[in-house]
């Protein structure tokens, strides 16, 4: 995993807008219609191709595929797997399992009008298997071809972590929570292999970790949930067997969606839970309004070797994020930190689901390019402000150091 040892390198969370015809087609295909499969193929890797270009353009740097294969980064898993089928109860119910949501319902209906039919989360209904790997491979090859054409630090493939599956496809066939979080954590090593023997950085989507606090798990205490996050990082680090904690960074959410979010989990009361995942890096929400003060709770935390990628762009929202609050944001928690152990992103993917887009596409790029302009604000502060110091410690002009003043007695002394 790349740092960043000489500038604050920038990334982002996954998702990104996708092309319109692309969206017509997936949005068919999730609807039960019949699409010519050749067609869809090549309009993906159209799609990635470009996509890829336009990050690279927009001065991200570590890049990815911006899903562009997936109608959503958790439920995508159900056509890849066996064992799903029916209907569970998730989002696509107008977010009336939303804890924040439930105090406001009017808003509720007002947010997710739509997502029903796009966001199809079947239950589990019998035995996991990850038997199908050819979305798998093809989202791969496709990833592996657009990413040679352009100049990047590193390229990154996100995949559903467990917990997740199991916050958006609920169980009905293991009986327990524990069990059908074994069997997913079993079958997503499949994934999570795959990604990482293609030289991808694996980003491994968390949203459980944070926003199954007001989702899957409201009528419990933090207490009670903070044992069901450990049971998630477990059942993680259980899927992650093999790979190396520096291939892996993990995406920590609270809901990507524009929201009263009273309800949220704070920081400080899962981020001790959220350290003992076997990765490199924590991608974490830090420039929306409810958790953007949460950077001072890095100053009493051990990183233990991990880096952070806060969020410097807001992705539920249009504002574009001025380079000298993204530069803020990013010096104030390099300065706890260090430099080194910080990086760029976005809140959360400006796609998550195909069809369920706030920010407008072109808005997207706007506040890309800005983040690529605030890192570098950020790194000419940070890395001036260490040279300035490093200078400091030398000895000006017609200043003599010890060994000087050592050689100068002993030429004296020889005549």
């Amino acid at each position: 995993m790349k740092r960043s040892t000489r500038r604050i390198l920038t990334t982002h969370t996954g998702s990104l807008p996708r092309p319109k015809q692309l969206l017509e087609m997936m949005t068919a295909k999730e609807a039960g219609e019949a699409v010519d499969r050749d067609i869809l193929n090549s309009s993906i890797r159209d799609a990635v191709d470009a996509i890829v270009r336009k990050q690279a353009e927009a001065g991200v740097d570590i890049i990815n595929d911006g899903e562009m294969s997936k109608p959503g980064y958790s439920n995508y898993i159900k056509d890849r797997m066996t064992g799903f089928g029916g209907e569970s109860i998730g989002l696509g119910s107008g977010g009336t399992q939303l804890g924040d949501l439930q105090d406001f319902p009017e808003y509720a209906a007002r947010l997710f009008p739509s997502v029903a039919s796009v966001l199809k989360t079947p239950a589990c209904t019998g035995p996991i298997s990850y038997q199908d790997t050819d979305d798998l491979e093809t989202d791969i090859a496709n990833l592996k071809e657009a990413s040679s054409r352009v100049k990047a630090e590193e390229v990154f493939m996100s995949a559903a972590s467990p917990g997740v599956i199991s916050l958006f496809l609920t169980d009905q066939h293991y009986g327990s929570h524990e069990a059908y979080l074994a069997a997913l954590s079993d079958a997503m090593k499949t994934e999570y292999r795959a990604i990482h023997d293609a030289g991808f950085l694996l980003q491994v989507d968390c949203p459980d970790l944070a926003m199954g606090r007001h989702i899957q798990f409201n009528d419990l205490s933090v207490a009670q949930f903070r044992k069901k996050a450990a049971l998630h990082v477990e059942a993680l680090n259980h899927a992650l067997a093999g790979i190396p904690a520096e291939s892996v960074r993990i995406h920590l959410c609270w809901g990507n969606y524009e929201g009263p979010h009273h309800r949220d989990v704070p920081l400080k009361d899962i981020v001790d839970v959220v350290l003992k995942a076997n990765v490199g890096a924590i991608s974490f929400e830090g420039s929306n309004p409810r958790h953007e003060h949460e950077w001072r709770v890095w100053e009493g935390v051990k990183l233990g070797g991990k880096a952070l990628i806060p969020g410097v762009l807001d992705s539920s929202c249009n504002f574009i994020e001025h380079p000298d609050l993204i530069a803020e944001r990013i010096v104030r928690l390099a300065r706890l930190v260090g430099r080194e152990n910080v990086m760029a992103g976005s809140d959360c993917g400006f796609s998550t689901f195909a069809g369920f887009v706030v920010v407008e596409p072109g808005i997207t790029w706007a506040k890309l390019a800005s983040m690529a302009e605030g890192a570098r604000r950020a790194s000419r502060e940070l890395w001036r402000k260490a040279t300035r110091a490093a200078a400091s410690r030398k000895p000006g002009k017609g200043t003599k150091t010890k060994s000087s003043r050592a050689r100068a007695r002993g030429r004296r002394h020889s005549r």
